[in-house]
Formats: C-alpha cells, structure tokens, sequence
C-alpha cells in the first residue's frame, strides 16, 4: 500500500483503549512529511517533491521555489558566493506597521529582504545570479530589492560577466510608495549600461511575475524565459477584471499567453533550465576558450572566378522551363526552413516573439552553431502538410514575424554573431490585420537596419522568393538560390492579373519575369546557385546540404574577416550597383 494512502483512513476505533475515553483517534502524520498541492488539493509526499524540482507529482502544477533552494537546484555547489546579504531598507513613507511587517518577514523566512544576489558558477560558467524569494512579503520590489539588484548588475558589468535574473513579484512595494517606484527606473539604468557593455542579460520569469517588476527588470532580458503556467502581466487579473468587468479567458497572463503574443522567447521546464541555461550562455562565448570555430580551408569560395561561364553547367536540369521551376519551388514535399535547420545547425534554441504583438508562426529563429561557431539563423517556414500550412500561415509571414526577424538579427549584432536566413515564401501576408499592424513598415525597417547590421548575413533562397516579403530577409551580403527556386517582384498569378488582367497567363508570366535562379545569376543579382538533386524532397536533402555546408563555411571565413566599415560599405555597393 502507497504511502500517502495509509494516511485516506480517517478513524481507527478504539472502544476499550485509548486510555479508557471511548473515542476513535486518527493516525499522527509526521510533521512535514506530507504537503497539498494548491492546485489539485491532492496530498503528496514532501520528499517526492523535494526530489522532482518542486512539481506536483500528479497535476504537474509547479511549487514556488525558496531562493536559497533555486539557487542549490542551479549552481556548482560550493561556488556561490552570496552579496550584500545584510542590506536593509527603511521605512522612507513611516507607513504604520511597515516595520513590524518586515520584522516577522525576517524572522519567518530567515532572509533578510526578498531577493538573494551573489555569483556563482552553473556547469563551471560563472555567473551573476538573483533570485527573489516570494514569502517574504510577495517579493514586493522595494529600496533593499532595487538596491541589492543594481548593485549585483553593477558589479556584473565591472567583471564581464552575465545575469541571470529570477522574477517572481507582486510588483513595487506600496509601503515605501515612490520610492520603490524609483526602483524599477534604477534597476533598468543598470541593466542598459551592462547591455551596452556588451553582456548578456537572461531574465527567468516564475509564478508570479506582477506590477512594477514586470514593467522593469523582468521583461528587459536579451533572453527572456519562463516557467510553465507561471502568472505574468502588469496589472493582476483580479485588478483587470474588477475594471473592464468582465470574465477573463482561460489562460489569461500565463506563461504560455505570454510567448504566444511574443513577449516570451521559450517555455523551458524546471527540470531543463539548468542544462538551457548552460547551453544558453555557451552560445554567448562564456565559458569557451575560443568564441569563433576555426574553419577549414574546404569550399569553394564567394568570389568565384568563374561566375560569368555558362550557368547551365551549374544546372542539374537546364531545360526545365520557368514555369515548372516555380511548380517545383511550390512543391507539398520540398525541404522547409526548419528541414534545414536541423540538418545543417546543432545546439539550436528557438527564440519566440517579436516582443511587440505576437509569435508569428511563419517566421522561426533562433542561436545556433554552425560547424561550432554561434549564429542566429532565421527561416521562413511554411510547414510540409496541410495542417503545417495552415499553423505556418502557408509561409506568408505577419507584420510580427518580420519584426521578430529583426529582433533577433540586432541581437546577433550585439554579440557579434553572422546571421543566415531561409528563405521561402510566397510573399507577405495580404489582409486587414496585416495593415492594421503595419506590414509596410515592418518590411521597411527590416531593409533599413539590414543595411547597418555590422555582422554578416548570408540569405539563401530554398523555394519561392515573393516580393518585399523575401527581400525582408535578403537584404545581407550575399543572396544564394537553390536550383529549383524563384524570386520576384511577385508570383507569376499576381504579375498577370495586374498587368495583363488574366492571372490563368501565370506561365507566360513566369518567363517574362526572369526569375529562375539561372536568370538572376547572370543579370548578377544573386551570388551563387546550389544545385538540387533529382526529386529534391525531405529524403534526399543531404545532396544539398552536403553541398551547402562548406559554402556556407567559405562565406563566414571571408565575410567575419572584414572590418565592420569594409563590411557595411561592400554591402551598400552591393545594391547601389541595381
């Protein structure tokens, strides 16, 4: 019998015993040993709990953390060094009973404020860490939390080293009023000069994140990360819904509402966070001897000499017409970005959202190494099934799937990381919501930063090439096509209706646009064409990545060479010549 059942006995009889009172008696439960999940009421076995990261064994419903705890579940033992752990606050406002509150906090949690900042080492990296403790008086961000906070990122910034942040708050302290108010100001200054230092901030939100450190420290990480189900907003849902009076949807500020209106990079689970962690600030060049692979000499190089001979001996079928490449371009079956990705890239994370609006589907992008060295890649996916197609939005990308591009290219810029992009899709989405959120726009800052990214960036065309919508992420150093794909001002149908007012001459289109990869090289619009195998599909995509790789490699080995003012000046020379 399982343990926890013995205890389902609620009396034992005891007529004759039990010292002659007559009376049932229950069994003792040793203190401690047994705990109520808060969310399905079940009663579970402390040590099990304990032991499997502080999640209900049966609901999956996650446990709020002590500090200290966190902190022994994420770092080396033995190299915590803990700071400022004696600071206090005061009582700025002399609020009745303020003082008495934060003497049984003390006494209660044995922590002298809600937040425990030191430095330690996670997987033999080290690291500036923070933790807030929600017992004591919810983590309320007061002077003591602001203070302790800044001064760790302060100290994190002298030393070069990262932050790792964990949030759980019911926001500022409303005992010490403007002054905790000051704190969420203070904390994000600290944290924009570490950033501008060029360091890595992760910020890690948990059960609750609220108030006024969501709207400061919180939701300021280069990598923002959050628990499963964990409550994140500003205002509380309570306040939300005794204001609009109305019932909140299911769901509502979670974790998971969060990375799907963008404002989450990824979900990761407890048991995970110390090896994403690990794997995170790797990416990033703490803890590695060499922040750059050292590539081979393999690879055919982007400067090739022989780039005006005959692209039909590049071709592995020069006769197929334009028509049937944009048909093979269109293909159910042909290779999606993320068939690249995982084929080509190991150590991949996807970052989620644009932090803005949404997680737009039809956009994925994340860090990863390429033949060990880090880079952002970034691809346009259209999914390969129908069910695919429609989550991927059949690859037509929404105002917030170009601006999580380029979230994620200006990261890369900060920590000096090539980009590479996949491109495939038929164009940017066409509707009203797309206008109401700003689709030019979203289009033309991507061509406006592009032109001033200070890393290299390598676009490779893997289906269709429509429009804006493509030149959104092929606005680099160089732009590669497979053999099979296209690129447009936009799709054959499109071109003509609009000038020939019958979209059923879409073949016809197709020739008079030149946009065959064979077109586009020898007018010197793209840079290289990689040649596609026989029934090009999922099975066969080794042929081509085989023949990407070490072209992809060549480009990086030149193009990470440059300064960034020879950089940015042969991108520019590279459209001014159009």
């Amino acid at each position: 019998m399982k343990l926890e059942n013995m205890f389902k006995k609620t009396k034992i009889s005891s007529r004759g015993q039990s010292h002659g009172f007559g009376r049932s008696i229950r069994p003792e439960v040793p203190e401690g040993l047994l705990r109520k999940c808060n969310k399905c009421g079940g009663a579970i076995i402390a040590e099990d709990v304990k032991a499997g990261y502080y999640i209900c064994p049966k609901c999956g419903g996650y446990f709020r953390v002590h500090a200290y705890r966190r902190i022994q579940m994420l770092i080396d033992e033995g190299t915590f060094e803990e700071w400022d752990k004696e600071l206090v606050g005061e009582n700025p406002m002399h609020y009745r009973g303020y003082n008495e509150k934060l003497a049984a906090a003390r006494e209660k949690t044995n922590l002298r404020e809600a937040v425990v900042t030191g430095k330690g080492k996670i997987n033999g990296i080290e690291t500036v860490i923070g933790v807030c403790d929600g017992r004591f008086l919810m983590a309320s961000m007061g002077w003591a939390v602001g203070e302790k906070i800044t001064r760790a990122v302060e100290r994190a910034t002298e030393e070069k080293l990262p932050v790792i942040l964990y949030a759980c708050s019911g926001g500022a302290r409303m005992q010490e009023g403007i002054t905790s108010l000051m704190q969420m100001a203070k904390t994000s200054a600290a944290l924009k000069r570490h950033s501008d230092a060029g360091l890595l901030y992760i910020s890690v939100l948990t059960e609750p994140t609220t108030g006024g450190v969501t709207a400061s420290f919180a939701m300021l990480g280069d990598v923002i990360l959050a628990e499963p189900g964990a409550l994140i907003g500003f205002a509380g849902p309570r306040v939300i819904e005794q204001t609009i009076r109305q019932k909140l949807p299911k769901g509502f500020q979670r974790a998971e509402f969060l990375e799907e209106h963008g404002f989450v990079d990824a979900i990761v689970k407890r048991e995970e966070q110390r090896s994403v962690l690990t794997q995170i600030l790797k990416l990033h060049g703490y803890g590695e001897t060499e922040k750059t692979a050292q590539f081979s000499k393999s690879g055919l190089g982007t400067d090739d000499p022989d780039r005006n001979s005959e692209t039909s001996e590049i071709l592995t079928h020069p006769h197929l017409s334009a028509w049937e490449r944009v048909q093979l371009s269109r293909r159910l079956d042909r290779p999606s970005g993320s068939d690249y990705i995982r084929e080509m890239f190991t150590d991949f994370i996807e970052f989620h959202g644009d932090r803005n609006y949404g997680d737009d589907q039809a956009v994925i992008g994340g860090i990863a190494r390429f033949h060990g060295m880090p880079v952002t890649v970034i691809a346009q996916e259209k999914g390969t099934s129908t069910k695919e197609n429609i989550k991927r939005n059949f690859g037509m990308p929404m105002p917030e799937g170009y601006r999580k591009a380029l979230r994620l290219m200006k990261q890369a810029e900060k920590f000096g990381r090539p980009v590479i992009c996949f491109v495939d899709t038929p164009g940017a989405f066409c509707g009203i919501e797309a206008e109401e959120r700003g689709q030019g726009e979203a289009i033309a800052k991507n061509l406006w930063e592009m032109a001033g990214l200070t890393v290299p960036v390598l676009s490779i065309v893997i289906g269709e090439g429509g429009s804006g919508g493509a030149l959104a992420l092929a606005a680099g150093d160089e732009v590669w096509m497979l053999e099979n794909s296209v690129y447009s001002i936009l799709s054959p149908e499109g071109f003509a209706s609009i000038l020939w007012k019958d979209s059923s001459k879409a073949h016809e289109a197709a020739e008079v646009m030149k946009l065959t990869a064979a077109d586009l090289y020898r007018r010197e619009i793209i840079e290289q064409i990689i040649p596609e195998p026989e029934g090009f599909c999922q099975d066969n995509l080794t042929q081509v990545t085989e023949r990407l790789e070490p072209q992809i490699e060549c480009f990086l080995q030149t193009y990470t060479q440059l300064s960034k003012e020879e950089l940015l000046d042969r991108r520019y020379q590279r459209f001014r010549k159009f």
